[in-house]
C-alpha cells in the first residue's frame, strides 16, 4: 500500500470515528435517552418503595424521580457556566 492510500485509509476511518461520535452525542442530548432515564428511575424507585414497605410506592415515587431528573437535566447549564469561566 503505497502512502496515499494510506492517508486515504487513515481519513476513512477517522470519517467514520466522526460519525459514531456524532450518533453518540445525538444520544446523549436526545429526548428519547431523557424519557428512558427517567422511566426507569420510576421503577427502580417503586420497587424499592415497594419491597420496603413504604405506603403508596406508584405515587411516592414520583418526587424522588422528578428530583432526580431536575438535578440530571441542570448539569448541562451548570457545566456551560463552569466551561464559560474558565474558557
Amino acid at each position: 500500500m503505497n502512502e496515499i492510500e494510506q492517508i486515504k485509509n487513515d481519513i476513512e476511518g477517522i470519517k467514520e470515528r466522526n460519525a459514531r461520535v456524532e450518533l453518540d452525542k445525538a444520544w446523549e442530548t436526545s429526548l428519547a435517552r431523557k424519557l428512558l432515564v427517567t422511566i426507569l428511575t420510576y421503577i427502580v424507585i417503586v420497587l424499592f418503595f415497594f419491597f420496603a414497605g413504604l405506603p403508596k410506592p406508584f405515587i411516592n415515587a414520583i418526587v424522588p424521580t422528578l428530583g432526580f431528573i431536575l438535578s440530571t437535566l441542570s448539569v448541562s447549564y451548570f457545566k456551560r457556566l463552569w466551561m464559560k469561566k474558565r474558557g
